[in-house]
């Protein structure tokens, strides 16, 4: 199943409508969407770096609730209980740079695809029927002709 987004943090037909749409109705959503257009594709990391960093602070409310409620007068259960919490959160963290390495994949798959369709456009560019530059190296005849 190919789930491509319509709407990805690069100069698209799509983003770049949104981004005019957006100035003519209110000028920030415009400054919005060019912002998401240049700084989009940090947003994933962005997330993970905040997610992370929010994990830390609220690991301590965690443990306070954890050492609140400890006690429950069978040693035994307490131990076990202990040892599947720390288990579970063993889990957590692997599932943590799991997710990571996938991002880290997709995004490389989507800088491989970007690398396609620009290599796809420079052939389709350089075939015999594509327009022809002059002497310059202008493509708009008139440009600096000498």
């Amino acid at each position: 199943m190919n789930t491509t987004a319509l709407i990805r943090p690069a100069w698209t037909p799509a983003t770049i409508a949104l981004m005019v749409i957006g100035f003519m109705v209110f000028w920030p959503l415009g400054l919005a969407m060019l912002a998401y257009i240049i700084w989009g594709d940090r947003l994933e990391g962005f997330k993970r770096d905040v997610n992370h960093a929010t994990d830390g602070v609220f690991a301590g409310c965690r443990r306070a609730s954890r050492k609140a409620h400890r006690h429950t007068g069978n040693v035994a259960f307490d131990d076990w209980r202990e040892k599947e919490l720390d288990r579970l959160a063993e889990e957590r963290r692997k599932l943590d740079e799991t997710l990571a390495e996938f991002d880290d994949y997709m995004r490389e798959l989507r800088r491989a695809k970007d690398q396609e369709e620009f290599d796809r456009f420079m052939a389709n560019r350089n075939k015999p029927g594509a327009p022809t530059t002059n002497n310059s190296g202008n493509s708009k005849p008139g440009l600096l002709d000498e």
